[in-house]
């Protein structure tokens, strides 16, 4: 059981690097995670299924399922239980506004929840957007299915072999190999130990700021 704080978040995608929550598709069911949760942004993409508990006043009946897309920072000035929600150790989620009206009042704030996490459905293949510059590429990987965290991704050039990349910040991963004028496969690897390849997800004309769409788990 964890305590669920009400928040509007906008349309950046914050700490995950996600950037516009709808054009990317995940809406407003979405959640910010605590410390203990975020896992350093290695959890972004996971999914829970949760419903408010053991509240009559407040709870609504029912169940949603968010995607964890954005970092809740603790607040050290404030005691856990009053204000601090997001401190360590507290298991905590601030949820968007409509994702929060579905299973509780709006006056309540905070309610206690019963959370699982959950396979993550998402329509479509997962999504490669690439930024940066000739020798610095920048991966964003969004719309992961199945345990929807990833952990470990590589890139391959037509012309080069599987190269690892490593993770910069929230679900961006950089190689700083050049690989302009190459198709490019990607081979996505989440918590769960399941591994997915995108065959030449990527055409050789590609450009930065593109996104591509590949194969799903």
């Amino acid at each position: 059981m964890v305590v669920l704080m009400i928040l509007c978040i906008g349309r950046t995608g914050g700490a995950c690097g996600y950037g516009n929550l709808y054009s990317q598709g995940y809406g407003t069911l979405t959640a910010a995670l605590s410390t203990a949760l975020f896992n350093n942004g290695l959890s972004c993409g996971s999914c829970y299924e949760m419903r408010c508990n053991d509240d009559a006043k407040w709870c609504r009946p029912g169940r949603i399922t968010v995607t964890a897309t954005n970092f809740c920072p603790p607040n050290y000035a404030l005691a856990n239980d009053n204000g601090g929600w997001c401190n360590p150790p507290l298991q905590h989620f601030d949820l968007a506004e409509p994702a929060f009206l579905q299973i509780a009042e709006y006056r309540a704030g905070i309610v206690p929840v019963a959370f699982r996490r959950v396979p993550c459905l998402k329509k479509g293949g997962i999504r490669f957007t690439i930024n940066g510059n000739p020798y610095f590429n920048l991966v964003l990987i969004t719309n992961v299915g199945a345990a929807g965290d990833v952990h470990a991704v590589a890139v391959k050039g037509s012309r080069t072999g599987w190269q690892p990349m490593s993770r910069n910040w929230g679900q961006n991963w950089q190689s700083n190999s050049y690989l302009r004028g190459q198709t490019l496969s990607f081979r996505v690897t989440t918590s769960d130990g399941r591994t997915v390849t995108s065959y030449n997800a990527l055409p050789e004309n590609w450009q930065f700021g593109q996104t591509f769409e590949g194969s799903q788990f």
